[in-house]
């Protein structure tokens, strides 16, 4: 055991991001009841559908799961109480201040850890006293940090910086990867493209295969002046890209976005006029294959590289 599987009580210090529009309550379940830890995205439900994902992922795994929350998304509260009223056990919070909602979770037997883009805010995390960080680079997918801080980079900075557990994210889909992260002192990983691309992913069939169709250098961090968010470049991208080029101010953006783009590209699969949310990781994705498998695959490679690394490398 190490110290994130001791944490969550998993086999294996794998965590599937809590994507919006890709992560219901059968892919955390098809994930935890690989040995990974699932989650259940919240950001794109509303209260009542989260409270019906909670049940039907209670019923489907035995093992632990646990709840993602962007704190930037309405009715946070309302979400808070549906997940201690279910009884979740962990929730990974993102997107806002730590202390918010911390003690409220942990006052009820909750795990907690947050997602971050810096060293600065992985020491507000140890202060607010979470129980983990999740240190995301700028290649990860979704919302993103300002200040384009790679993984390699921000790993080694982060695990001098904090003594809490460590969890890494952003350009994660292999077991080289994972080691490669785990050596430069994390505890586990976190993965949210490589399961984009799975049987149980509630995303739209277009959308991954879209994903599985890319190539290096076709996503790119966009709306840096609203919330940064890396998008696989397609029309809607490209108007984006065309828009902030002439200078157009954040409300201009916003009127762009308008509501619910993103469920339109990931969720209803429209590739031109949907914003499709994916790391760089994806231009190295090639299939779509059952969670379980992707997780066997990753913990095979992690084992082999391993062992290889240690064979090879003069000591």
């Amino acid at each position: 055991m190490n110290r994130i599987t001791e944490l969550f009580n998993i086999k294996y210090p794998i965590i599937q991001a809590g994507m919006i529009w890709c992560s219901g309550w059968e892919l955390a379940s098809a994930v935890s009841n690989a040995g990974g830890l699932g989650l259940i995205g919240s950001g794109s439900m509303y209260p009542e559908i989260l409270r019906e994902h909670i049940r039907k992922c209670k019923a489907a795994t035995s093992n632990p799961f646990g709840v993602n929350v962007p704190l930037l998304y309405p009715d946070i509260d309302k979400h808070i109480q549906v997940i201690i009223e279910e009884g979740v056990k962990i929730v990974f919070t993102s997107a806002g201040n730590p202390k918010t909602w911390t003690k409220v979770l942990q006052e009820h037997g909750i795990k907690v850890a947050h997602v971050v883009s810096s060293v600065k805010f992985a020491i507000k995390c140890q202060d607010a006293r979470v129980d983990a960080v999740v240190a995301e680079g700028f290649e990860a997918g979704g919302h993103n940090g300002r200040e384009e801080i790679t993984t390699l980079v921000l790993i080694p900075a982060v695990r001098d910086a904090i003594q809490i557990p460590l969890i890494a994210a952003g350009g994660i889909s292999t077991g080289r990867a994972m080691l490669a992260t785990m050596a430069l002192g994390a505890d586990g990983v976190q993965i949210g493209s490589r399961f984009v691309a799975s049987n149980e992913s509630s995303a739209h069939e277009n959308f991954k295969n879209a994903v599985v169709s890319s190539s290096e250098g076709d996503t790119k961090l966009s709306l840096k002046a609203l919330t940064p968010v890396r998008l696989l470049k397609n029309k809607f991208f490209h108007t984006v890209e065309e828009a902030e080029a002439r200078g157009a101010t954040p409300q201009e953006l916003e009127e762009l976005l308008g509501r619910g783009r993103s469920k339109i590209g990931m969720f209803e699969g429209n590739l031109d006029e949907g914003e499709l949310e994916i790391g760089e990781v994806s231009g190295y994705i090639k299939d779509i294959k059952p969670a379980a498998e992707i997780i066997q695959d990753i913990m095979q490679e992690f084992t082999e590289a391993r062992r290889s690394l240690a064979s090879d490398v003069p000591m």
